[in-house]
């Protein structure tokens, strides 16, 4: 009655049902909070089929695609998922993450999720290397402000 949201906007994790989610899965779209409830839920993960397309000429349209523009991420409807450039910025002053980014083997994940088909698949998959998780984790610190504390 009292909230400035808008009806339907307001969300709670998928995960806990506590905090307002600020990521998505790669791989089935539920919105959760935090590394931990991702952790939690990534056991039982279902990928979404998405639906095939009946028109061609979409299928073609999407395959030669210009890639998305900072801008374009920007200026999407769905916020919530995103980190807004000063953030970001952030990741680049981290000593910890350069010196995680020291280790050829953590270079070598993140060079297989960039050139794989699917981010999602390699995203999984990179998620089982502790050392890609250190990596993830720190990130996550870094721009939520854990690591100011």
């Amino acid at each position: 009655m009292f909230s400035s949201v808008p009806a339907g906007k307001m969300q709670i994790c998928s995960v806990c049902s506590e905090q307002t989610p600020k990521y998505r899965c790669p791989t089935c779209n539920i919105r959760y909070c935090s590394l931990g409830c991702y952790k939690k839920h990534k056991d039982s993960c279902l990928p979404v089929e998405k639906p095939a397309s009946s028109n061609p000429e979409s299928k073609d349209a999407a395959g030669s695609a210009e890639p998305l523009s900072l801008g374009d991420l920007l200026h999407e409807d769905d916020v919530i998922d995103k980190v807004p450039p000063q953030r970001l910025q952030l990741l680049g002053q981290s000593t910890e993450l350069r010196d995680l980014l020291c280790n050829p083997h953590l270079r070598q994940l993140l060079r297989s999720v960039d050139d794989a088909e699917s981010k999602a698949s390699a995203m999984k998959a990179a998620m089982q290397e502790p050392l890609f998780v250190e990596f993830a984790d720190q990130c996550l610190k870094v721009v939520e402000g854990l690591s100011l504390i």
